[in-house]
């Protein structure tokens, strides 16, 4: 029998299961594979019943013989080692020129790894980030892929065809780079969502215990959000859980226990910009917001001993809820102006060649953090490739110094009555430091020097030359190497 496959599917999960129908929806050919057999039974027996050609396949062997040349396997497992095992699966039945597509939330350092190895055998090989969760998957993500160069024609027109489109029809899928290129931008999206989500929760803390604000009013006020510059997804989400109401009529969102959780994608782009050297500052904040969260016994505990301000919201609370709306839009520049900010350092490490531009439209649509907003970044990049801060575009800039006083009072006030804004703060903190010419950093290098005789630089002296005082008149002159770590 002739092979008639486009593609195969390893990994019948929901996300694996939807991508499989979206493929199938847009004429390709699927060939589906599980581990677990019987799920491939389940799935053609299930949602891919009366689909012919949705092709189920009950063995690696079967996988490889019912597709067409060069044979092309997309994974949908689990990170980690279980990646690692299935290439190994899959290596005996491949011929040079095969492609394999790993689509699960990989390290981006194992896809580099992964990328290497299957080149070397003659193979092809792509890590592909793939955003919008469930639905996203059925109706049309967004798509990241990067490895292996040759391998984005073999992959273009299926994954530009099932992925979302921006409101002028644009894939929101293009080719990101070589490497762990792909996953290193889903990997900062995901960190980016991190941040979105703390500053919209923080927000929302504010309204609740700072203005008392009900829950049917804050679902107006999101409401209203979503209708202007903060219209998105998660702004979207966030009215819906607002106004939602189980059977008895109680409020859902009110009996959800206030414990986070994370998978890791949040840490590991914390680990790359402290590895970076770049200040991915809310992001970390709002990881290690959910780290506090999670300390749900020993919060309770101490609320019972440690006292803080008791201070009721008095005032104009339509024009505080206004101050944090801006405050909102403000963190929310900084986080992605932070994130575009790692990814250029990564791109000129690993030499991926980022287009700042693309990566935008490819977060347009369909994916967590997909919002009107990312059409601005895309429009400050376009205009500037080579802009270095996104708060340097004239756009961003303008919103900035609008929202700056009311983001300040936002933050004031959320400090008085004892409520923890970590994600407003700490973006705050980075624009003052981000715009001040001068930091304290020259008394920290005078320290570094006094104890460990690490030297320091002038600025009566070229840049380059580095300098060591013997402060006591003890230590000697001998300076410690330099370095940056």
């Amino acid at each position: 029998m002739e092979p008639k496959g486009d593609i195969a599917l390893i990994g019948l999960a929901v996300m694996g299961q939807n991508l499989s129908l979206n493929m199938n929806d847009h004429g390709y050919t699927v060939v589906a594979h599980n581990r677990t057999v019987s799920k491939v039974d389940d799935f053609l027996n299930g949602a891919a019943k009366g689909r012919d050609t949705i092709l189920g396949a009950k063995s690696i062997e079967e996988v490889f013989s019912l597709l067409k040349r060069p044979r092309k396997v997309m994974l949908m497992v689990k990170a980690g080692k279980a990646v690692d095992d299935f290439i190994e699966l899959l290596l005996p039945h491949m011929l040079p020129g095969d492609l394999v597509i790993d689509g699960g939330n990989s390290n981006f350092q194992d896809t580099i790894r992964r990328t290497k190895y299957l080149e070397s055998k003659g193979f092809l090989y792509v890590g592909t980030g793939v955003s919008g969760g469930e639905e996203g998957a059925r109706t049309g993500p967004s798509i990241m892929p990067g490895g292996s160069h040759k391998a984005w024609p073999l992959v273009k027109d299926i994954f530009q065809a099932i992925c979302a489109k921006t409101p002028a029809g644009e894939p929101c899928c293009d080719w990101i780079g070589e490497g762990g290129a792909g996953h290193f931008v889903k990997m900062v999206h995901n960190g980016i969502e991190y941040g979105d989500m703390q500053l919209i929760c923080e927000a929302y803390q504010l309204m609740k215990e700072g203005a008392g604000m009900s829950n049917q009013e804050m679902h107006e006020t999101f409401a209203a959000w979503n209708k202007g510059e903060l219209d998105s997804y998660l702004i979207e989400i966030t009215r819906d859980i607002l106004g939602y109401r189980d059977s008895s009529g109680e409020y859902v969102v009110d009996k959800i226990l206030d414990k986070a959780g994370q998978k890791g994608t949040g840490k590991w782009t914390v680990i790359a910009s402290l590895d970076a050297g770049t200040p991915l500052t809310l992001v970390t904040e709002a990881v290690l917001a959910r780290s506090l969260s999670a300390l749900k016994d020993a919060r309770v505990a101490a609320s019972k001993v440690l006292s803080g301000p008791q201070a009721k919201f008095t005032g104009d609370r339509q024009a505080f809820v206004e101050d944090i709306r801006r405050a909102l839009l403000a963190s929310k520049i900084v986080s992605y102006a932070q994130g575009f900010m790692l990814m250029r350092e990564a791109s000129k490490e690993y030499k991926w060649d980022l287009n700042f531009g693309n990566v935008a439209m490819v977060w347009r649509g369909g994916c967590i953090i997909r919002s009107v907003f990312l059409g601005k970044i895309k429009e400050a990049f376009d205009k500037n490739p080579n802009l270095d801060n996104l708060l340097l575009d004239d756009y961003f800039r303008g919103v900035v110094e609008n929202c700056q006083a009311a983001w300040r009072r936002a933050v004031i006030r959320a400090v008085e009555m004892g409520i923890p804004v970590p994600a407003f703060t700490t973006a705050l903190s980075f624009f003052d430091g981000y715009r001040s010419h001068r930091l304290p950093a020259n008394l920290l290098q005078a320290q570094r020097d006094y104890f460990g005789a690490h030297t320091y630089e002038r600025v009566d002296q070229p840049r380059g030359q580095w300098f060591h005082t013997n402060w006591t008149g003890k230590g000697g002159d001998v300076s410690a190497s330099t370095y940056t770590a």
